[in-house]
């Protein structure tokens, strides 16, 4: 008698289980599955540095959930590859960040070429009094390497990323003007002359970037315009001046991703525009999530040299000596500075 009960009631328990089973499936929400295959390549314009907030990934790459990859990733779905690393050159690209295209990578944006031209060496140049450095030399030198060496490095960049990307959608991206003819900054001693030739030397490098970009067929995101009154000084500030951490200085800052780079990058990668609301993308893409990501690339990145503006130290003996060529009392100097 119990046998014969017992058989009944466990086909019932069998088919309330599985009733239970198809009702969890029905209202539990689904695994979110992975988007189009994104990743972000290049230097600290594109990882994020001037954020003042960046994942845990054992790096110095300065990654952060509020740079202009992230904020389209997370507005579009996308699985996000974030390889953009602050100091990065083009030989660092090429040897630590290509592995991570294949076939399979939809989108790509780049950002390169600033520090191969030494532009922040440029920037801890020209921050001097004019007695104590040779603005205008550092920038004749980066210039000259623009127009002669660095569209040959460009060429066979964009190159190798189309040879491993073969269908991706590819985005170069540019640099901005960092200056809009003031210097508020204490501490620095930029002259106007001194701002339009970096600008114009900002300029001389998108020109040359997007010059490759189209002869290899990608397209070419450039800032310029669209920078236009949220230089260092302006109000809003979306490039930071000197700051502190000294790491920070002369990068966009949050809203020059959420409002700056992120609406112009968009349209030109996917053909949308990515609505930038900066307080939602840490919930839609976890830092840990992209920390986590990255960390197995972490004995690569640790090759790369962070390229750190360094403010003038007047007090040093060389400081001095030029200050005497100029016929300048320096301690006189400083304390009217």
């Amino acid at each position: 008698m119990l046998t014969r009960l017992a058989r009944p009631a466990r086909a019932a328990l069998l088919a309330l289980a599985a009733l239970a089973t198809t009702s969890a499936l029905l209202v539990a929400p689904p695994a979110q599955a992975a988007g189009p295959a994104y990743v972000a390549l290049g230097d600290s314009y594109s990882s994020g540095t001037g954020t003042r907030s960046y994942i845990a990934d054992g790096t110095s790459c300065q990654r952060s959930t509020y740079a202009y990859p992230s904020l389209v990733a997370a507005a579009r779905g996308y699985a996000l590859n974030f390889r953009a690393c602050s100091g990065a050159k083009i030989a660092d690209v090429t040897s630590t960040q290509l592995g991570a295209l294949s076939a399979t990578t939809r989108y790509v944006t780049l950002s390169v070429g600033g520090n191969d031209a030494d532009f922040t060496g440029v920037l801890t140049e020209c921050a001097t009094p004019w007695w104590a450095g040779d603005c205008d030399g550092a920038i004749d030198t980066a210039q000259a390497f623009i127009r002669t060496t660095l569209p040959g490095r460009l060429t066979t960049l964009y190159s190798s990323i189309r040879s491993r990307a073969s269908s991706a959608k590819v985005v170069v991206v540019g640099y901005p003007r960092i200056f809009q003819g003031e210097d508020c900054n204490a501490l620095t001693w930029f002259s106007p002359a001194e701002e339009t030739r970096l600008n114009q030397t900002a300029d001389l490098l998108n020109s040359k970037l997007a010059a490759a970009a189209s002869a290899r067929g990608f397209a070419f995101a450039n800032p310029t315009s669209r920078f236009v009154g949220h230089a260092v000084c302006d109000s809003p500030e979306w490039l930071n001046g000197l700051s502190n951490p000294i790491s920070e200085s002369y990068h966009p800052n949050r809203p020059g991703h959420s409002s700056g780079y992120a609406p112009l990058v968009s349209p030109l990668l996917t053909g949308a525009s990515a609505r930038t609301t900066p307080t939602s993308y840490g919930a839609r893409v976890p830092a840990a999530q992209i920390a986590a990501s990255q960390r197995r690339y972490a004995a690569a990145d640790s090759r790369i040299e962070p390229e750190t503006f360094r403010v003038p130290d007047l007090t040093t003996r060389a400081a001095r000596v030029a200050a005497r060529r100029a016929g300048i009392d320096i301690d006189r100097w400083l304390a009217r500075h």
